[in-house]
This record gives structure tokens, sequence and C-alpha cells, in this order.
């Protein structure tokens, strides 16, 4: 204080010592300089909207027909329209049902002229002190505002030009109309999380008309424009709940309505209309079909009320959706798990959570119908109000040990026989780039001579590796390409255990051979399109090509079964989790290095199920993360819930041309009465593969002796790659 009052003296000093003249000329000086300011920012002002939106926008509604996107058993999945709104008139609802709005938007709305001047002086301060995102001071008129200015802009940009074109906007808006207009207006308008306007919104949630909102369910709806996606109460009810209570709080705190009667709608719980999530857990199939139906129609498809049938089940779609996320919390609560997990990230600003690579874990699935490819659930990642990256269609990941199928495949087709024994043990591969390839198992061990059925369903790197190089890298990717994998495929040793990069869907696809027994089909999202008249406009057909010998089909199929069936099997989770034994059921398990990616194929006679899980950059999963542990549930799950109120298909059909023998598996020869009993198993052959020699190391006086040359230890050399 002391120190203005010496600035002050201090100035009157100097301002004594001016001569009259100077004197006149600096109070001229000053006044000319305010008036120009002044001036200028009367200038500004007056031209700062010149073009801005007409205020006789603000009932611009054009009425536009939907495309409506349907599921299998006939009921709606999705509507498709840009921000489509249906006006209902201010006369028409409830008196509870825009108070509301206006208790938590804008309590000060029916008496300033447009801007809250209280508010909007908080607000800047807010802004100043801790920057966007702490507090709002947008009137209800300044949002109807600034939602009416052209959809190219950012209308997540923060910049004082804007928030000044939005206030001389709700000047002219108030102006020219009433506030029960302007109200009106902006509750036809708001946003809902992706639905727009309350009347949308009402259907959407509740599945009745605005006029017929109750209380707690119109505080619901008020409770959302802040921060839809935050507070859906489809995917975050745990957070809605309390905001709604919020809201009743403020209405009753503003004499809306009395305390008795906020009570008793807080005591209400959020009942949202049956099939409210389907829409949530069917997104990414939606989007799919958007993007299909974009790429055919162009952007008429948003107007042009198609009807477009797919064949998603409902309640599978529901299963899948629910076995991938419970799955996905049980990855992140493994002792290993660093990474920030997905209710951590709930507390991040939004805007940090946008684009194709999200932080914390994610998944997909995906089932077809193996006879037709209809899609029949389609789960593309996490969270979709996260990031709309589809991860079926759209992700290409290493696929681990799911790509050795294709490697056996091009074996069985080449001659060699499932019983064929290979040597897991260490084995260097020289590279054309003079680097020495040396393979290793997911255990770090090696068992010695394994038949190629064992090595399969128990998942030998070694091995797969030894029988790619035996059959031919080139074959090896022929034989993937020929079953559906449209990526590249690198001709290199690696890729026998799926050094390539892949696509989910293509595995399913790749996959559906094997459960039809040598016939592949294609993914079939959408089964037709009718025009607003019913008409059939378009209409999928049914993709299927024999891919695949059938005798070489069926011997790879049952060697898929022990995977799951097999007590040592990589994929045994499926049955230990329900899956009947009356179920035919086969498939593999994939596990990248470093455990980045982990996967499981499950399928039967019917039906064909991808899941994938990791995270969208490569990097570690949890430190003992595999396909069979984290992966494999989440199909045995859907396989589970397909079946639970089905029959059980009749397992796969044996064709004609395939031979039985039984054989040792420590040599994969034919076997004799001396051979001990744990060692011999059934084996399956495409005539002519099938071993005709007798098994000689196992002798009435013994194992075969080192007198021949070949211990035991030494035979790696006769069943060598």
């Amino acid at each position: 204080m002391q120190r203005l009052k010496r600035l002050g003296g201090r100035l009157r000093e100097l301002w004594t010592r001016v001569s009259a003249r100077d004197r006149w000329l600096i109070v001229t000086g000053a006044a000319g300089l305010v008036a120009f300011g002044l001036g200028l920012a009367w200038g500004s002002w007056g031209h700062l909207c010149d073009d801005c939106p007409s205020i006789a926008q603000i009932y611009a509604f054009e009425a536009k027909e939907a495309t409506r996107v349907y599921a299998g058993d006939g009921s709606l999945l999705a509507e498709l329209a840009v921000e489509r709104r249906i006006p209902v008139a201010y006369e028409t609802l409830p008196p509870h049902v825009p108070l509301a709005f206006v208790a938590v938007e804008d309590r000060r709305f029916w008496h300033h002229d447009g801007i809250d001047v209280w508010r909007t002086f908080r607000a800047t301060l807010d802004f100043a002190l801790h920057g966007y995102g702490r507090a709002g001071g947008s009137s209800i008129t300044q949002q109807l505002a600034g939602n009416m200015f052209a959809q190219t802009v950012d209308r997540r940009e923060i910049s004082v030009r804007r928030k000044l074109r939005e206030m001389k906007v709700a000047f002219s808006l108030e102006d020219a109309y009433t506030k029960t207009e302007i109200l009106e207006a902006y509750i036809n308008q708001i946003n809902f999380d992706g639905v727009y306007g309350v009347q949308s919104a009402a259907q959407h949630y509740f599945d009745k008309d605005a006029s017929q909102l109750t209380l707690p369910e119109a505080a619901l709806l008020a409770a959302l424009p802040r921060a839809p996606a935050r507070y859906s109460p489809i995917r975050h009810p745990d957070r809605a709940l309390p905001r709604r209570n919020l809201v009743l709080d403020l209405m009753a705190g503003q004499g809306m309505i009395t305390e008795r009667e906020a009570e008793l709608a807080k005591a209400f719980p959020i009942l949202l209309r049956e099939g409210a999530r389907r829409s949530e857990t069917s997104a990414y199939f939606v989007e799919w079909v958007r993007r299909i139906l974009y790429e055919r129609y162009g952007p008429e498809m948003y107007e042009a009320g198609f009807r477009v049938y797919t064949a998603l089940d409902p309640a599978l779609q529901a299963a899948a959706d629910s076995a991938l996320h419970a799955q996905l919390d049980w990855v992140e609560k493994q002792p290993r798990f660093s990474a920030p997990t997905y209710r951590e990230t709930r507390d991040w600003p939004e805007d940090s959570l946008r684009g194709p690579e999200m932080p914390y874990v994610q998944g997909s699935f995906v089932a077809l119908d193996v006879r037709t490819g209809d899609v029949l659930a389609m789960v593309g990642g996490r969270d979709f109000r996260d990031s709309e990256f589809d991860r079926v269609t759209q992700a290409r990941r290493q696929p681990g040990s799911v790509f050795k199928p294709f490697v056996y495949t091009a074996a069985i087709e080449s001659g060699i026989p499932a019983s064929e024994v290979i040597y897991d043990t260490p084995v260097q591969v020289p590279l054309v780039t003079g680097e020495i390839y040396s393979p290793k198992n997911f255990t770090d061990t090696f068992i010695g001579p394994i038949t190629l059925r064992e090595a399969l369903f128990r998942s030998i790197n070694v091995v797969a590796v030894k029988v790619g190089l035996r059959v031919g890298l080139e074959t090896v990717a022929q034989t993937a390409r020929r079953l559906g994998i449209r990526t590249d495929i690198p001709r290199v040793p690696s890729v026998s255990i799926g050094a390539a990069s892949v696509i989910p869907l293509q595995v399913a696809e790749a996959y559906s051979t094997f459960a039809n027994l040598g016939i592949r089909v294609a993914a079939r999202p959408i089964v037709r399109i009718e025009d607003s008249d019913g008409r059939t406009i378009w209409e999928s057909r049914i993709e299927r090509e024999r891919v695949l010998d059938e005798q070489t089909a069926y011997v790879m199929t049952a060697m898929l079964r022990d995977v799951v069936d097999a007590p040592r099997g990589t994929g045994v989770v499926v049955r230990r989790l329900g899956l009947p034994p009356e179920v035919p059921a086969a498939g593999k398990t994939g596990t990248t290095n470093e455990a980045t990616n982990t996967w499981f194929v499950g399928f039967t006679p019917e039906i064909v199920t991808t899941t994938w899980i990791g995270f969208d950059r490569p990097v570690r999963i949890h430190r003992g993360a595999t396909g069979g542990r984290d992966s494999a549930p989440v199909s045995a799950q859907v396989l589970i819930a397909y079946y639970r109120d089905r029959p059980p298909p009749e397992p796969w059909t044996r064709p004609n041309g395939l031979v039985e023998r039984r054989v040792d598996r420590t040599t994969g020869l034919l076997a004799t009465s001396w051979c001990p009993a744990d060692r011999l198993y059934t084996e399956i052959y495409v005539a002519g593969t099938e071993p005709v020699e007798q098994c000689d190391l196992h002798l009435p006086w013994g194992i075969r002796q080192r007198a021949r040359g070949d211990s035991l230890s030494e035979l790696s050399e006769d069943f060598d790659w």
C-alpha cells in the first residue's frame, strides 16, 4: 500500500512539471487512442459474425428417413443418419423435462438476455487459473448458438473468437425468439451420447416418447449433455446415477420440485429399455456395416431409408461382448500386469483417449456361421467411444502358433502323415543375411522325438519350423494364401511359427476351411438390403470355395480336436470351462514372442470363433500370458452360450479314402505286441501315406540296443528334418 502511495505521489510530481500544452496533447492523444480502440472493437463486433449461421436455422429440421440395421432375429440394431433428430413441441412435454435441463445447465436462463454474466466471469477466471474443462460458462442460449455453427467447425476448439461469436448469436436469438422457443430448440438439438434431441433420447434409452418421461428419467437425460460419454447410463451406470441425483438436488434447491419429490425420484433405479445396451455391444459391427454401405451408396445412404438385414445373433453378441470384457478385466488383475487399466483411464481427460491406439489392453472377437459365412457376433475393441478402430477387420497382428495349422496342412498335403516323428532338438538355420536363426520353444526346453500330431496340440515351435523347411516355405505361404490369408507372408523360417501379420477376420475365414472339411467360406456381414418401400435392392451371395482336399481337411481337423480334447492340449480350458463333450470342437492357441499377442481360434461343424487379446502397440501383455490362458476362455464362453439351447451337431463325417493304423508314438511306425501300451494310439491317414514298417525300437528283450549303432538318444538322425 505504501508503495502505491509513493508511486502516486511520484506521478503527480511528474504531472506538475509538464506544461499546459503538453498536458493537452497527452489528454487528447489518450482520448484518441481510447476512441480508436472503442471504434475498432465496435467494428470488429459488427463484423464478427459475417459468416455466422442465420438464426432462422433454429427450427430448420429436415425430416429424412434414416437407414436402419436389423439383427438376425429382426430386432433393430441401429439407425444410421447424420445427427438425426425428431423434433418435439415444448407444450407436449411434462414441466419437469425442460426444467431439469435449466436446473443443471443454466439456472438463470429465464432472467438473462442470452449471457449469464456472473457465470461467464467465473468460468473465465477458472479457465485462466486451471485451463479448459474445469467449469462450463455457456448459457443454454450460447450452447444452442454453438450447435448452429457449421459442422466443418471443430466444436471442441476453444478460442476467444469462437466464444464471442457464440455470444453474438446468443444475443440475436434472444431478440428474435421467446425463452420457451429457445429452450425447445435446445432440447431438440442437444447430443445425448450419439443420440440427438430429447425425443430420440427418450426412445433410445427408455423406449417411450419424451411426453411420457418421468421425473427420474428426465433428470437422467438432463445429466448427459455436459459429458455424454462419461455419464452414459449404458456404459457407465455407476457414474450416471450420482449425476442424475445431482440434477434432482439442483431442481429441489431451485424450487422446481419439492425435497420429497427429489428423494422419491432418487430412490428409483436406472431402468433402461430392454436391449438398450445392444447398440453399444454391436457398435463395431454396425460401423463395419456402415462402411460397406457408404462405399456402395455414398452419403445418400444416411437419408435413403434403407432396411439392412444381417444375421447377427443378439444373444450371442451379448455373450461375446460380456465374455471379452470379463476376460480383459481378468487380464488386468494379473500380478505382473503393469499397464494402465481401463478403469483407470476413465478418469483421464476425454481428449486423451482418441484414435486407433489405446493405452489399455484391447481385444477382439468374431464368430462366423461356417456354412454361410454369416457374422453371428463381432466385437472390434473394448470401447467404441474411445476408439472406432476395428480390430477384427482392420488390425494386423502377428498370429503366433495360430499360423501352424497352415504349415501342417502343407505337410499332410505333401504326404507327410500325422504320425511322422520329428525330433524336438535345437536347430540352427542360416539366413540369407548371414545370421543364424535358432528357434526356441515356449518353455525353453526340448523333448526329443514327437509326432506331428502331438507337436501341434502341444504347440512345439521347433518342430513347426523343421516341418516348414521340409515342405518348403513357398508351399507354406501358398497354402496359407489358398485358405484365406491375404496379407503379406514373408518366406522366412520364422513364418512357420507366426512371423507374418494377419487380420483376425481372415484367420476366421481360413479356419472355416477346417470346419467345412476343405471348403472356405467368406464372411458375410450383410444378408440383404431393401429400399424404403421394402423392395430388395441388393442381396449378398454365400461365397464358398473348395480350397483343400476333404481327406486332408479331415486329418487336420482331427489333429486340431486334440488341442481342446487331449489332456496336454493348449486349448483344454475350453472343455474345463464347460463346453460339453458331446459338442465336437477343435481349435488352436497362439502366443507371440514376449507375450505381445494371444489368440484362440475355436470351431465346431457349425461355428468358428476367433479371439485376439493384446495392446494396440506391441508390448508385453503380462509375463506368462498365453493364448490358452488369456484368449481361449472368451471363445469357450461363447461356444458354451451358443450350444446352451441348441442340440450338439453331428461330428464331422469321415470321408472315403482314409485309413486307420495302430502305431507307436515314439517311432510313428506300426505297433507290435512289444510296444508299451502307453505309447500306442490310433492314427488317421490319407490312403497311401500310412506306415508299412513295424516298430523295431521295442523288442522282446527291451529297447533296441546300442550294438546296432542307434541308441534312443541318437535316433534323431533317423527322424530329423
